[in-house]
């Protein structure tokens, strides 16, 4: 038979210490966080957003710019801006009649490098 200790506890996986768990229940995010999160994360899923977004992490661009630096329609790049502006991922700014798209702030730059960087470490294309 197991003993105990004042900090240890017997779960539904056995025993295990409530200190860690007790700091981990005191710093988790909540559900609805979570799911923000989730919903950035998804939208990075997507190959042409992640492109997109690499794009305007090199360079301020229009539209027009974007979709014959990334090789695809007007269209598809607008309709995944727009996606990537409700999460916030992207700005924009008017200058006469164009629109110009860039990282909404540094984060977003981070989040690619350190993708970028994991990816490529492994020897991974």
């Amino acid at each position: 038979m197991a003993t105990t200790s004042p900090h240890l506890d017997a779960g539904d996986t056995g025993i295990f210490d409530n200190e860690p768990v007790a700091r981990v229940r005191a710093s988790l995010i909540s559900e609805a966080v979570a799911q923000d999160m989730a919903e950035v994360y998804a939208a990075l899923a997507d190959s042409t957003r992640l492109r997109l977004l690499h794009g305007l992490s090199i360079a301020e661009l229009c539209v027009c710019e974007l979709s014959a630096a990334a090789g695809i329609s007007q269209s598809t790049v607008s309709h995944h801006l727009r996606t990537l502006r409700n999460l916030r991922l992207v700005k924009h700014r008017r200058s006469g009649r164009l629109v110009y798209y860039s990282l909404d702030d540094l984060h977003i730059k981070d989040l690619l490098e350190q993708g970028l960087e994991h990816l490529l470490e492994g020897g991974r294309r």
